[in-house]
């Protein structure tokens, strides 16, 4: 004899324990990202290189400086930085020279 709401709940038993068995998908993250109002930097790529310096570099690219935000300093955390407009000055972009450099007026 089959019982409705009990073959319901079988089905549901077997199907959570198939997804707890099953390997947990690993997400990748960039080591470094951000856009025009700042970003992050993993904090293993920021004990191997100077994270200052890619964050300036990256802030530069929009015309702006770079202000340190926060650093997470173990396995896993991040530094993070906001990229803002320079106080008391009017910036405008009059050419771009490289990819990496603005040459501001």
């Amino acid at each position: 004899m089959q019982v409705p709401g009990r073959s319901l709940s079988i089905a549901g038993l077997v199907a959570s324990c198939l997804l707890a068995a099953s390997p947990a998908a690993a997400w990748n993250v960039p080591p470094f990202k951000g856009n025009d109002t700042g970003g992050i930097i993993a904090w293993t790529l920021a004990s191997q290189t100077d994270a200052r310096a890619l964050a300036i570099d990256h802030c530069a690219r929009y015309g702006k400086q770079m202000r340190p935000l926060a650093a997470e300093r173990r396995y896993g955390g991040y530094v993070s930085f906001a990229c803002v407009w320079p106080r008391g000055r009017v910036v405008t972009v009059t050419r771009v020279v490289t990819r990496r450099t603005l040459v501001l007026k």
